[in-house]
């Protein structure tokens, strides 16, 4: 199933060498600019996991966000995600995935709060979109 954008809001380009092993990837704009390495290698760099385990805690906030006031419920401002992004082989070793946990803090929100805003957050954020019915996300509230 692919996702016809209504209407673009935005667009990032960036320009990527080497991939995981020895690369590096910039932003058109300058303000990212990474070398990239492959997990637990210990070289200098990040890699794909880390920046999507960033990307999807970053959005998913931006959701809540969004969501919030829509629904009636505040945002804390020390909201916090704690997340994960797993790398491993799918079928049959054939392919490789991606797994995801989001662990969401929401300070001073009663437990009906904290699971409406996250539910409404997960069916807007646009990484949860992009991940729905392919890869494993696992949400938490701690």
């Amino acid at each position: 199933m692919t996702t016809q954008l209504d209407k673009v809001l935005y667009t990032a380009q960036a320009h990527t060498t080497g991939g995981r092993d020895n690369g590096a990837g910039k932003s058109s704009d300058g303000a990212l600019d990474v070398k990239l390495s492959p997990p637990g290698s210990g070289k200098p760099g990040t890699n794909p996991e880390q920046l999507f385990a960033v990307g999807y805690a970053a959005c998913f906030i931006g959701a809540l966000k969004a969501v919030g006031p829509k629904i009636g419920v505040k945002v804390p401002d020390d909201v916090a995600i704690d997340s994960s992004v797993s790398l491993g082989p799918i079928n049959e070793g054939k392919a490789y995935g991606i797994a995801v946990k989001l662990a969401i803090t929401l300070p001073g929100l009663d437990a009906e709060s904290k699971k409406k805003l996250v539910d409404t957050a997960h069916q807007v954020c646009p990484y949860s979109n992009a991940t729905r019915g392919n890869v494993d996300v696992e949400l938490s509230i701690v």
